[in-house]
């Protein structure tokens, strides 16, 4: 009986973190804060009498219970995508694209009128998280992910937009401050450095660029690229960053690459389901993308 459901909004939010497997991931995704996420998985626990989820690294996964609850709450609210796309046909179309954070806030937002041109009869729906989109299930039309890899789950495509380089920067400023040679990398290791949401990434580059012994690093982690950036054209420190997120601010003089480095750590894809990748809007939208993600060699 309606009497008896669970509170939607806390299944929502068991939903969101089953998909994500973090409670930040599914704070972003629904916009609230993590600790009213965990009040609503806590109070759903203690409705159902069940541990749904259980600490693995530095995030959950769903129990035996949780697995099979979740399955078939996903099943439901499946459902109320689809009689909710099937109540929308007709009207204006809409495109929803779901995009990693720095790409959308320092590549995209700034060219969205542009984009309201090629696709003048459409609604644009932009929106920055780190969580992935179900693609089949209609959460979005479009997905701008950033990946070290180019597996990509059945009943989806995707194409390659970009390969950058990754590099650390930092304002003129700030290196002429701290007397620093922009070409030598190992200097910037004397510097403040930055941090998305680990140190990982740091390591992995300094690895990459040769370093054997790596020291334990340290400074503020901001969890995204475009902050991070920001905190360094604001002479904060050093930033990793790829040239896609700081070709502007290079060519503008706000940001200097620090040493010659030809590293990759990824690329930048567009991914649509099958059934929608031919679908007019989404070859002129594919076909935006090209263009604003173009670096010179590429």
């Amino acid at each position: 009986m309606p009497g008896r459901l669970p509170p939607l909004i806390a299944l929502r939010a068991f939903d969101a973190v089953g998909r994500a497997g973090s409670l930040r991931a599914a704070s972003e995704e629904l916009a609230v804060s993590h600790t009213v996420i965990s009040r609503h998985i806590h109070n759903l626990e203690a409705r159902l009498g069940l541990t749904l989820f259980r600490p693995q690294g530095r995030g959950l996964v769903l129990t035996e219970e949780g697995a099979r609850y979740h399955a078939q709450i996903r099943q439901a609210f499946d459902q109320i995508a689809r009689a909710t796309a099937e109540l929308k046909r007709g009207q204006r179309r809409s495109l929803e694209i779901w995009c990693i954070p720095g790409l959308a806030t320092l590549r995209l937002m700034p060219r969205l009128s542009d984009l309201e041109t090629v696709l003048p009869e459409c609604e644009i729906i932009l929106r920055p998280t780190l969580t992935r989109p179900q693609l089949l299930r209609g959460e979005a039309d479009v997905e701008i992910a950033y990946l070290e890899d180019d597996h990509i789950a059945d009943g989806l495509r995707a194409e390659i937009l970009a390969r950058p380089r990754v590099f650390p920067v930092a304002s003129p400023a700030f290196l002429a401050r701290h007397h620093i040679d922009s070409s030598n990398v190992e200097e910037a290791l004397r510097l403040p450095l930055v941090h998305e949401e680990s140190t990982s990434q740091w390591h992995v580059w300094l690895r990459r660029a040769g370093l054997r012994d790596v020291p334990n690093l340290h400074g503020p982690h901001l969890w995204h690229a475009h902050l991070t950036i920001e905190a360094a054209r604001l002479g904060q420190g050093v930033a990793i960053a790829n040239e896609v997120l700081v070709a502007d601010d290079l060519a503008a003089g706000r940001l200097v690459e620090i040493g010659a480095t030809d590293i990759e750590l990824g690329a930048y894809y567009v991914i649509a389901s099958k059934a929608r990748w031919d679908d007019p809007d989404v070859v002129k939208l594919r076909g935006w993308f090209k263009e604003v993600m173009n670096l010179p060699g590429q």
